[in-house]
């Protein structure tokens, strides 16, 4: 399996406070059968993002685990106007493993202005916004319409692995079983912080789609499409979506 969305990289943010927590999450996630993990530290106003540091980080981590697990680098990126400004220069300062692949994760306090122009333009810029755990998000549970519509203009989703055993509340879980059901997920991730209440692991997710959605969804969000994700290709799994339910979401625990 590929994990695309996790904070392994030790004090960076709020993901592993020290190397030996994150060799610990390296060990988690290569016992759980993940072969490649994207490291995707926070890009926001809490945490500064410094491509050099979190590559120096990257390197020592991948020597002190050896080959048991893949790591490469990414962003959990926040569309504030700094970011959106830097990425119009370097692109591949925030994508996963540099190339078209965004992670995007939305405040919850409320949608940035002229957000629909926002991904019309980072489309335009051959980028491939992945909105991050959706499931999760009070905006979303007020306006799931947006998540449709996004997706039909050529943005992806990814949904939390844990969400789907509900580790983040009743509602979440509800919200992540509904998007997999309406065909509006293309990945599934850790967006693991610790190896306690927040760990790397995917296995158990997987075989709950597997029984639920069937082995080629399965596959398909937690192999296929994050590795081809990695490697800068087309998805090849992207499902016709279904229209979601008209009606409003419950507020979400993060």
């Amino acid at each position: 399996m590929v994990d695309i969305h996790c904070h392994i990289l030790p004090d960076l943010d709020d993901g592993a406070p020290e190397e030996r927590v994150a060799i610990e999450m390296a060990r988690m996630a290569a016992a759980d059968g993940v072969t490649h993990v994207v490291a995707t530290p926070h890009a926001n106003y809490r945490f500064a993002f410094d491509p050099a540091l979190n590559r120096h980080k990257q390197e020592a981590l991948q020597h002190a685990i050896g080959d048991s697990l893949h790591i490469l680098l990414g962003c959990d990126f926040h569309l504030s106007y700094e970011n959106l400004e830097e990425i119009r220069q370097q692109p591949s300062r925030f994508t996963l493993n540099g190339h078209q692949y965004l992670l995007v994760e939305f405040a919850d306090s409320g949608f940035p202005s002229g957000i629909d122009q926002i991904f019309v333009d980072l489309l335009a810029q051959k980028l491939l916004p992945v909105i991050t755990h959706p499931e999760r998000n009070p905006l979303f549970a007020r306006r799931p319409e947006m998540i449709l519509k996004w997706v039909e203009a050529g943005c992806y989703v990814q949904v939390t692995a844990a969400s789907l055993q509900g580790r983040f509340g009743k509602k979440a879980m509800q919200a992540a079983h509904l998007l997999l059901q309406h065909k509006l997920v293309h990945f599934i991730a850790s967006d693991a912080h610790n190896t306690s209440s927040r760990p790397p692991l995917l296995s158990e997710a997987r075989r709950t789609v597997a029984a639920e959605q069937g082995e080629e969804a399965a596959c398909a969000l937690f192999e296929a499409n994050p590795l081809a994700a990695i490697e800068g290709r087309a998805l090849p799994w992207q499902p016709e979506p279904v229209p979601l339910p008209r009606r409003r979401w419950f507020h979400f625990r993060r």
